[in-house]
C-alpha cells in the first residue's frame, strides 16, 4: 500500500532528522513498500525552484534522482541540440506541419516567459541533474517521450481545435497586454489552490489537451518512479508542480505504461469521411451533368477547379511562397482536394523547402527566432511550414466555395 506522509520525520531512519529545518512546502512526501519518495513540485521558469531542488537533493542524499524528462528533452537541455537535426523535408512529407508549428509556438511561449524572468525553461531540471552528478547519485528520466505525448495530444484535437490552439499561440507572440509574468506570479501558480483551479479550468476548456498532456503523464511518472524505487530507500523526483496532485492520486495504482506509449489509430469515421466526401462530390458532378441540358461537364469542372486552385495559390502567395510554390499550389490543389492521401501542403512545402534549402545554422537559430513574429517569418524553416499550412487552408476554403458553386448549377 502507498500512503501520503505529511511530515518529513515519519520514518526517522530514512528521512532527514527532525531537528533540521522542515523541507520546503513544494515537497510532497510519499511512501510505497518502505521506500520514501520526495516529490519536488517546481515551476519550469523559477529561480526559487532551482534553489529548492538543489537544497532538497543535497539534504536528502537520495539513492536516485528522478526528473520529469525524456531522452529528447534531456538532450535538448544538456546538449542544446533540440532543433539541430530537424529534417523539414520529412516533416512536410509526413504531413506534420501543423503539429510542428504548434510545438514551436509552445516552445516560444515558454522561452519568452523564461527570458522575462531571467531563467532558462527547465533550469530546475538541469539543476537536479547537475546536483545529482556532483554527489555521485544516479539520474533516471521518468517522463513519457515528448513526441508520443504531443502526437497523442494532437490526435485528440479536431481540425478546428488545432487551428484555434495554433492561432491563439501565434496571436500572443508580441502581445504586451494584460498583466506581466513575474517571479511572484509564477510561484503563486505552485500553490495547491491555484493549481487546482488552473487544472480544473484547463479540463473544462480543453479536456482533449489535459488528458494526454497532464493526466496520462501523471500516471506514467508515478508508475515509473515506483518501479525505479524498488529496492531503494530514498528517491527524489523533480516534476512540474501541476503533476504533483495527479501523481499523488495515482500513487501505487496499477498503470499500463505500454498502453500510454501507444499512438491511437485514426478513427474509422474520420477515415470514412475523408474518402466519402470526394466520392459523393464527384458523383454529384456526374449526376448533375447527365440531368442538366443547360450546364456542360466542363463548366461544372471549372466551377470546382477554379476556386480551389485560386484559393490555394492566393494564400500560398500571401504567406510568402515563391512563384514555383504558387504554381505547384495551382496545379495540385484540385487533385489534393479530392484525394485523401495527398495534401497540397505536402507538395507546396517540399517545393518551398527545395527552394529555400534550410541549413544547420537555420535550425540552430530556431530557439531564438521563434520568440518573435519577425524571427518566425524570417527563418526559412518556419516560413516553409507557414507556406505549407497556408496552401492547405486555401485549398480547403476554395474547395467548399467550389462545392457551393457546383450545387447552384445542379
Amino acid at each position: 500500500m502507498s500512503r501520503a506522509v505529511e511530515s518529513p520525520d515519519v520514518e526517522r531512519s530514512q528521512a532527514p532528522a527532525a531537528t533540521e529545518a522542515p523541507l520546503p512546502d513544494s515537497v510532497t512526501e510519499l511512501v510505497h513498500d518502505g521506500v520514501t519518495y520526495y516529490i519536488v513540485g517546481t515551476a519550469h521558469v523559477s529561480q526559487r525552484s532551482v534553489e529548492e531542488v538543489r537544497a532538497v537533493i543535497e539534504r536528502v542524499k537520495p539513492d536516485v534522482v528522478c526528473v520529469e524528462l525524456d531522452k529528447t528533452r534531456f538532450d535538448a537541455l544538456t546538449k542544446d541540440s533540440a532543433f539541430r537535426d530537424l529534417d523539414v523535408f520529412k516533416v512536410v512529407r509526413e504531413g506534420r506541419t501543423l503539429y510542428l508549428l504548434a510545438h514551436l509556438a509552445l516552445a516560444s511561449y515558454q522561452r519568452r516567459i523564461g527570458a522575462s524572468l531571467g531563467v532558462k525553461p527547465g533550469a530546475e531540471l538541469l539543476a537536479a541533474v547537475q546536483a545529482a552528478k556532483e554527489l555521485g547519485i544516479p539520474v533516471e528520466l521518468i517522463d513519457r517521450d515528448i513526441n508520443i505525448t504531443l502526437k497523442r495530444t494532437w490526435s485528440n484535437l479536431g481540425l478546428w481545435k488545432r487551428s484555434m490552439l495554433l492561432s491563439s499561440l501565434v496571436v500572443g507572440w508580441d502581445d504586451d497586454k494584460g498583466e506581466p509574468v513575474t517571479a511572484r506570479s509564477v510561484e503563486d501558480l505552485k500553490e495547491a489552490k491555484a493549481l487546482s483551479e488552473m487544472l480544473s479550468e484547463l479540463g473544462r476548456a480543453v479536456p482533449q489537451i489535459k488528458g494526454p498532456l497532464i493526466d496520462e503523464r501523471d500516471q506514467y511518472m508515478a508508475s515509473k518512479s515506483i518501479d525505479i524505487g524498488t529496492g531503494k530507500r530514498r528517491i527524489v523526483a523533480v516534476v512540474g508542480a501541476a503533476h504533483v496532485p495527479g501523481m499523488k492520486a495515482n500513487w501505487g495504482q496499477p498503470i499500463d505504461r505500454a498502453a500510454l506509449d501507444r499512438l491511437p489509430p485514426p478513427s474509422l469515421v474520420w477515415r470514412a469521411i475523408k474518402w466519402l466526401v470526394p466520392i459523393l462530390f464527384l458523383a454529384a458532378i456526374v449526376w448533375g451533368w447527365q440531368r442538366s441540358d443547360a450546364t456542360s461537364f466542363t463548366e461544372m469542372m471549372l466551377a470546382w477547379i477554379l476556386p480551389t486552385s485560386i484559393g490555394a495559390g492566393v494564400l500560398t502567395l500571401l504567406a510568402g511562397g515563391s512563384i514555383l510554390s504558387v504554381l505547384a499550389a495551382l496545379v495540385v490543389a484540385p487533385v489534393a482536394a479530392i484525394h485523401p492521401l495527398l495534401g497540397t501542403g505536402m507538395v507546396v512545402g517540399v517545393v518551398e523547402a527545395w527552394r529555400r534549402r534550410p541549413n544547420v545554422a537555420d535550425c540552430e537559430r530556431l530557439p531564438e527566432d521563434i520568440q518573435s513574429m519577425r524571427g518566425f517569418w524570417r527563418n526559412p524553416v518556419t516560413r516553409i511550414l507557414l507556406i505549407a499550412v497556408a496552401s492547405g487552408i486555401g485549398t480547403a476554403v476554395g474547395f467548399w466555395v467550389g462545392v457551393g458553386w457546383v450545387a447552384s448549377m445542379l
